[in-house]
């Protein structure tokens, strides 16, 4: 989302890496599912404080989704960053088309969102669906150009997102409508087939590359380095188990009850941050960035206090002896050593 007005900022913009199209993105991203009020209600102004709290912060690439409140997500980020004097760039998604669903408006989003039913999600991911998300995200985000598109969730829809629903955004990508195209998934595996059979720039991994699950790794990492293609980490926290300095037992881990052999390890890690003077969240969000395919983390922030806290993290000195002790224990491989 260019903008024409000259940079205004107070603060300069995080540290950034590139993608083959050229596109800089800060190491640190603003996920916006929240702003469709995910789980629990928020408000306008919550969301524009949290954008131009991320803005003085130095953070200048927020990701969105049609998904994400059945559009809310997408307007409220868009109204947060009209005319705003600084270049950022937005990514959102498609392959979840939303259409008008006047039977159930009367009632509640039944995916997660605290938003009326008005409208309903369809998978498409033809040519023709494609298109129409992308233009219906580029008006309720208020401008003429997506940064980058991921292709949304496409786990059951392989067939359709790896041909049709690509070469639509190869198309968009062409016209200029579109600057860079990937897919944004929670697997990595699927992701792995995405890099290495069809021409993303880049991919967005949910959950797949943390503290507690390194299953990228193995495949998507490497491959995504071979050939040039961004990676952007998501679900750094793994849905909240890593999320505070010290564990919570009953917090989730990928949506659900985490199970104890995984909230064993979260505290094994934590002690081991703890022994280094580290925080286990500052370590979580930083702990991708060590791979050099990764070109972002981005977490989810509701409010301007999500978003200083999480600067925070990412800010944190963390001494190599920390990356050390995971890798040698087996706890966690450190990424930056892996050949």
């Amino acid at each position: 989302m260019d903008n024409d007005h000259p940079s205004g900022a107070a603060t300069q913009p995080l540290p950034t890496r590139r993608l083959r199209t050229g596109h800089q993105l800060t190491e640190l991203g603003l996920g916006a599912s929240q702003f469709g009020n995910l789980f629990t209600e928020t408000t306008d102004e919550q969301s524009a404080r949290a954008v131009e709290a991320a803005l003085d912060e130095g953070i200048r690439y927020f990701d969105t989704a049609p998904h994400y409140g059945l559009g809310l997500s997408e307007h409220r980020l868009g109204q947060a960053l009209h005319d705003i004097a600084v270049d950022v760039l937005v990514s959102s998604k498609v392959g979840r088309l939303l259409v008008e669903s006047p039977e159930t408006a009367d009632r509640l989003d039944d995916d997660g969102f605290v938003v009326p039913a008005t409208k309903r999600r369809v998978w498409d991911y033809s040519r023709d669906g494609i298109l129409r998300s992308v233009e219906q995200s580029l008006v309720r985000l208020g401008t003429d150009r997506l940064d980058l598109a991921y292709l949304h969730d496409p786990d059951d829809h392989w067939e359709a997102a790896s041909t049709s629903g690509i070469s639509a955004l190869v198309e968009l990508r062409d016209q200029g409508v579109v600057g860079a195209i990937g897919a944004g998934m929670n697997q990595a595996a699927m992701l792995t087939e995405f890099v290495r059979r069809t021409d993303v720039d880049v991919v967005m991994v949910a959950g797949r590359f943390t503290l507690l699950d390194q299953s990228a790794l193995d495949d998507l990492l490497p491959i995504a380095d071979e050939r040039g293609v961004g990676v952007v980490a998501a679900a750094i926290y793994n849905s909240g188990l890593l999320s505070k300095a010290t564990v919570d037992t009953s917090a989730h881990y990928d949506y659900s009850q985490a199970p104890s052999t995984v909230v064993d390890l979260a505290v094994r890690v934590a002690e081991v941050c703890e022994r280094h003077g580290v925080s286990l969240p500052a370590a979580a969000v930083q702990y991708p960035l060590r791979h050099p395919a990764v070109v972002s983390v981005v977490t989810g922030m509701r409010t301007e206090q999500h978003v200083r806290s999480t600067v925070s993290r990412y800010r944190e000195d963390i001494p190599e002896s920390l990356w050390e002790e995971l890798h040698a224990s087996g706890l966690a491989p450190d990424p930056a050593r892996r050949s």
